[in-house]
């Protein structure tokens, strides 16, 4: 068949390069792993086998993530928020209300992110070899440390890029593919073509910072986690404990060596069909993946006794309708006031951080100190409120603020690498009404008014 046209999807400011296969009953988004080309990737026999033989029983969505190949590359590293924006400006433009969507390597953690985040819009999820997070770190023992990781990259960068196909890791990375030359002639040529050396280091950099395992738990769509025998990146032990964080998730382990699909690609699109079309049935849940912001503020008590309570309830009122203008800005979702709080949710941290600093900036306009806390986690809906200890976390977290600060837990923090911000430890802490300690960071740096996607 003819290769498919590219054509784009708004996502914010950037046009992000998709394309639609096959006219299935069902649809399909191949989330790319570490950088794509759409259009060039149709060369490879082995993923044009794997496109077309999902295409048979799917309309399929393929795209490119921003900054890599056909899509529009901005300054800096994308978020895993960003990325989830992407595919959801890409599901729009296709008309796709809700997909089975494959996460590919290390696009892992933005479809487990999404599919947590967004449940109404993913019929299931499907996960091929990739990890929860890309460094070994305690009771995590897959991956190179985030020294050998730099190394590596120090190693490419003094090569000028060149790939060298003879060493026992890439026999190991390509497995039966490293004896095929064209193969391999066919990749380089694609790798160069997707993303620049400097986008390369710092998709490098941004990913060893990337930890999902706080948000597999609360994945509620049906999940297949797929892994190979011999595969360097999500060896069997690594995917069984993938496949243990999300609850229900199934696991199929193929017998061959290499990260690729390769020649298992047949038997890979196999389980993937019986999955779509058998296995999966969609899920209807008022459960979710949300940001959560608390803001209050602080010393309330003494402004009310200083200006009396009619002078109060109108600077209350002012600081409300200041909050509320920066939550149309950042896309928050306002929850509940009471008293002086403010609680809000998002679907990604970054704004909610962002979001936080521009309410205190707000606040201190009009003479005010607020405090905020931060914290990524499941939550029910129910009716307009949302409920879960998640909720409880973020008011804690505020609690321990001082004033004109935000502080975070470190599901936060491992969720928005590549964001720019930087954050200060704070400890360890037992939250009251929180089964276990959590700990807690404060944003360190300067937070520029960045508005929604």
């Amino acid at each position: 068949m003819p290769t498919p046209p590219v054509l784009y999807a708004k996502s914010g400011e950037l046009q992000i390069a998709y394309s639609v296969v096959g006219n299935g009953p069902v649809d399909f988004v191949w989330a790319p792993g570490f950088v794509s080309h759409i259009e060039m990737l149709w060369d490879s026999e082995y993923v044009r086998a794997a496109r077309l033989g999902i295409a048979e029983f799917s309309r399929l969505i393929l795209f490119d993530k921003r900054g890599t190949g056909m899509s529009d590359r901005p300054a800096g590293i994308p978020t895993l928020e960003e990325r989830i924006d992407d595919i959801r400006a890409v599901m729009d433009a296709a008309q796709s209300e809700r997909a089975h969507l494959l996460g590919m390597s290390e696009g892992v953690p933005m479809s487990a992110l999404f599919a947590a985040t967004f449940p109404g819009r993913t019929r299931s999820l499907i996960l091929y070899g990739g990890r929860a997070r890309f460094t070994r770190a305690p009771g995590y023992p897959w991956g190179p440390t985030e020294e050998q990781s730099e190394q590596t990259l120090q190693e490419m960068i003094a090569k000028g890029w060149r790939e060298d196909y003879t060493t026992p890791y890439a026999r190991q990375w390509f497995g039966p593919l490293v004896d095929d030359p064209l193969f391999l002639e066919g990749y380089g040529r694609f790798v160069r073509s997707a993303a620049t050396p400097a986008a390369r280091i710092a998709l490098s950099r941004m990913n060893r910072l990337i930890d999902v395992r706080d948000i597999l738990p609360t994945i509620r769509v049906p999940t297949l986690v797929i892994g190979k025998t011999g595969d360097p990146v999500m060896p069997p032990d690594c995917a069984r404990d993938l496949a243990a964080r999300i609850p229900g998730a199934r696991l199929v382990l193929l017998e061959e060596d290499g990260h690729m699909w390769g020649r298992t690609t047949p038997e890979i699109v196999a389980t993937i069909k019986e999955w779509v079309t058998e296995a999966a049935s969609p899920v209807t849940t008022d459960r979710f993946l949300a940001t959560i912001l608390f803001v209050d503020l602080v010393r309330s008590t003494e402004r009310v006794a200083a200006i009396g309570d009619a002078a109060w309830r109108d600077l209350l009122a002012k600081h409300y309708s200041a909050a509320r203008r920066q939550l149309a800005v950042y896309g928050g979702v306002e929850v509940d006031t009471a008293g002086d709080g403010l609680l809000a949710h998002f679907d990604g941290p970054q704004r909610a951080i962002r979001c936080a600093s521009a309410i205190e900036r707000s606040a201190a306009e009009l003479g005010l100190e607020a405090r905020a806390g931060v914290h990524t986690g499941e939550v029910e809906r129910s009716g307009g409120a949302i409920r879960g200890i998640a909720v409880h976390t973020a008011a804690r977290v505020a609690s321990l603020a001082g004033a004109s600060e935000v502080l975070v837990t470190s599901t936060v923090r491992d969720l928005v690498a590549g964001s720019g911000l930087s954050f200060v430890e704070r400890g360890t802490h037992e939250l009251k009404g929180i089964p276990e300690p959590r700990q807690v960071l404060a944003v360190a740096s300067a937070v520029s008014a960045v508005p929604a996607a």
